[in-house]
């Protein structure tokens, strides 16, 4: 089973192709856009698991693949690892008409998206995601970054893939933790315009996350769908694409708080996140309390946290959370922006919120 979901996007329009063991078909996808060496970018974890399948495919098909192995995590969304990958990338001597793979998680697929986009003033590349958040959001849409001392991406380009290949068997290799990680982005469509889908989720998502390959690759593809007619519609996150970071002005001010370490994974800062912007929209009459407390509920089900007090180690300090949130880049004319519910599947966008308000949730 698999699907095929167009980004339209006019002459920078592209596939995703979504499927389990669509691996295997990557070197006949891939094969008319290489041209010359195509790097193929991955991490030392990644690597371990699927760069010689990988390379093995890509060589079948004719197409000279050279890895280039990062360091694993966040660290390598910086500078230092931008500088690194395109000096490599230089050295392999890609041209403008060339083509760059990224196999891996969202790390992997922001950073060499970044490089792709500044190399020589732009080079095509793919994205070949290897996590479910990867394969749900961070590999569709052409946002491209590293991070700063200041924040989570906040120095980066859109740059638009060619080509995305989720290939849903792959996520057989993930840890549990992870695998839930990137669910709370799945969960996220349903929360933010999708009530339907969320209803599904609540019957089929245990199944998609315990091995039942046609429900997760209804999930992913649903997914998908989703992000790629919000994109479509706002590429530069004008106006609906906004939407998409329901939750994600208060996960990453709570990843900054925790250092962009392992006590929280961005998925997981991201389900937290969602929850505090039901409660906040609670707080200010927006949404009913049923539907803030079922899609916690839902959540904690599947077994990711839902409230800062699940984040292992000392509470993170209200005052430090709201300074981290000034650093976002949704921050527009000194204006937090912040995306909440009316209900469940109605998600807005706006920044006439009190920041008392915001605080109150921070500290309860």
């Amino acid at each position: 089973m698999s699907e095929i979901i167009k980004v339209g996007l006019g002459d920078r329009a592209y596939d995703i192709h979504v499927g389990g063991g669509m691996l295997e078909q990557s070197g006949a996808l891939l094969k008319t856009l290489a041209r010359g060496p195509v790097p193929v970018v991955t991490d030392a974890h990644v690597a371990d698991i699927h760069l010689a399948k990988t390379q093995d495919v890509l060589g079948k098909a004719g197409i000279d693949a050279r890895p280039i192995v990062m360091p694993a995590g966040e660290v390598s969304k910086s500078f230092a690892g931008l500088e690194k990958l395109c000096g490599q990338l230089l050295d392999m001597e890609i041209d403008r008409g060339g083509l760059i793979v990224a196999l891996g998680g969202g790390v992997i697929g922001d950073l060499t998206g970044f490089a792709a986009g500044v190399l020589k003033r732009g080079v095509a590349f793919a994205q070949v995601p290897t996590t479910l958040l990867a394969q749900v959001d961070s590999s569709v849409g052409g946002k491209t970054a590293i991070n700063a001392k200041q924040g989570k991406n906040l120095i980066g380009l859109f740059h638009q893939p060619r080509i995305v290949i989720a290939d849903t068997a792959l996520l057989a290799t993930l840890p549990r933790r992870e695998l839930l990680a990137g669910y709370a982005e799945v969960a996220k469509y349903g929360a933010l315009g999708d009530a339907d889908f969320f209803n599904w989720l609540e019957a089929n998502a245990a199944k998609a996350l315990g091995g039942d390959s046609a429900a997760m690759v209804k999930a992913v593809a649903h997914s998908c769908r989703m992000k790629a007619d919000i994109v479509a519609r706002d590429e530069r996150e004008t106006g609906d694409r906004a939407l998409l970071n329901l939750g994600h002005t208060f996960g990453h001010a709570l990843e900054a708080a925790t250092g962009f370490s392992d006590r929280l994974l961005h998925g997981e800062g991201v389900a937290i996140g969602m929850v505090l912007a039901f409660q906040l929209s609670v707080k200010l009459g927006l949404a009913p309390g049923q539907d803030a407390e079922r899609f916690a509920r839902h959540l904690k089900a599947m077994g990711l946290p839902a409230a800062i007090a699940d984040i292992p180690g000392p509470r993170p300090d209200v005052d430090s959370l709201v300074a981290a949130m000034a650093h976002d880049k949704k921050v527009k004319d000194g204006k937090l922006t912040f995306i909440l519910l009316r209900g469940l599947g109605q998600s807005f966008v706006t920044r006439d919120v009190p920041i008392a308000a915001v605080k109150d949730v921070l500290a309860a």
